[in-house]
């Protein structure tokens, strides 16, 4: 089993990217918002988010490098993208969406497989 130290990041970019996707598609559904309101709404909920996006990625390098950081952290707005947009926004996730999602995933693979 993995130690903490490989985990807390991974939990750490989890909620920020929970935290990101609100502040940057939340207000989709609010269109009759002024667009300031929305910003400053935006603004506040993305402190959240770097506070703990901030911890992940100073925790993180202690154990993956920059570029397995960021890949995970693609990986896991994808994963929390999907779901919000299915979930909030009541859109639908195509084949197409999903293929291109798995392509991505596949990049993230070689980041973590090491020298070909």
């Amino acid at each position: 089993m993995p130690s903490f130290d490989y985990i807390r990041p991974i939990l750490l970019l989890l909620g920020s990217n929970v935290f990101m996707t609100f502040a940057w598609y939340g207000h989709l559904k609010f269109g009759n918002k002024s667009l300031m309101l929305v910003i400053l709404v935006s603004w506040l909920i993305a402190f959240f988010e770097y506070c703990l996006a901030v911890p992940a990625n100073r925790y993180g390098h202690e154990v993956y490098s920059a570029a397995q950081l960021k890949t995970i952290q693609e990986v896991i707005t994808l994963v929390v993208f999907a779901g919000f947009s299915v979930a909030y926004l009541g859109e639908k996730i195509t084949i197409n969406h999903a293929v291109g999602f798995a392509m991505i995933c596949g990049g993230a693979f070689f980041v973590f497989k090491g020298p070909l």
